[in-house]
């Protein structure tokens, strides 16, 4: 687990049809580690762009739903350190089943997101964030004015000094990132029109989350699925 440069905590799909979509999908297999693309002889629906362009911005991630963002870590601690804190951790977390999910705008991009009660998926994300927090290291000035500089509510700024991301416990939103920003309303419309009815069958009702994984950021900046953590609560 040594040479990756930031970690965090996501959710993937385990091996199967969605989590083998999700990489066609985005173009890089975090499972794998490598590139992923559709079998010969297919192609996806009529986009209004390239998929390559409209999967730029959350390629490098790969197909995850965040639950403790990308952090490096504090100088004093190590991912063997990281890794049996998770370990330890995992078995006293509950597994969850949530209605399904749906494909819908996130603001200007597009995303899987919960149907239903979330509210036990937040307290999941929010035990992971407040539990592994001593691992983070605090974020740089620079980091810090670059998340202002897009513009934070009161609220999430508070998030951004206390947690060191803004989107994190009150202003969590669950998500599985599809597409990178799409500003204009006609051609996400479009994106969602073409990419529902690939996603949306493949996702079972109830959803099961069973397990949580440790992502860790490579020197090439892709993040890669560096263990899965079987919840047993």
């Amino acid at each position: 687990m040594d040479g990756y440069t930031r970690f965090a905590l996501y959710y993937a799909p385990p091996p199967g049809a969605l989590a083998t979509l999700g990489a066609q999908w985005l173009g890089w297999d975090a499972e794998a580690g490598r590139g992923a693309s559709l079998p010969p002889g297919h192609d996806w629906p009529a986009l209004p762009r390239p998929q390559k362009t409209l999967t730029r911005a959350p390629r490098t991630y790969g197909f995850h739903g965040t639950l403790k963002p990308p952090f490096a870590l504090a100088e004093d601690r190590t991912v063997t350190g990281l890794h049996a804190a998770v370990s330890a951790l995992a078995p006293r977390l509950h597994r969850l089943r949530l209605d399904g999910l749906r494909l819908a705008e996130m603001g200007d991009f597009l995303a899987l997101v919960p149907e239903g009660d979330s509210a036990a998926l937040d307290a999941l994300a929010a035990t992971l964030v407040e539990a592994l927090d001593g691992f983070r290291a605090a974020p740089s000035d620079a980091d810090l004015a670059r998340r202002r500089a897009a513009g934070l509510t009161p609220q999430q700024d508070a998030m951004l000094a206390r947690w060191g991301y803004p989107f994190v416990m009150d202003e969590f939103r669950f998500h599985i990132t599809l597409t990178g920003p799409l500003p204009d309303d006609a051609e996400r419309a479009a994106v969602a029109d073409a990419l529902r009815p690939l996603f949306e069958p493949l996702i079972e009702r109830p959803f099961r989350i069973d397990d949580i994984c440790l992502f860790g950021e490579g020197q090439d900046g892709r993040f890669r699925n560096l263990h899965r953590y079987t919840l047993s609560g």
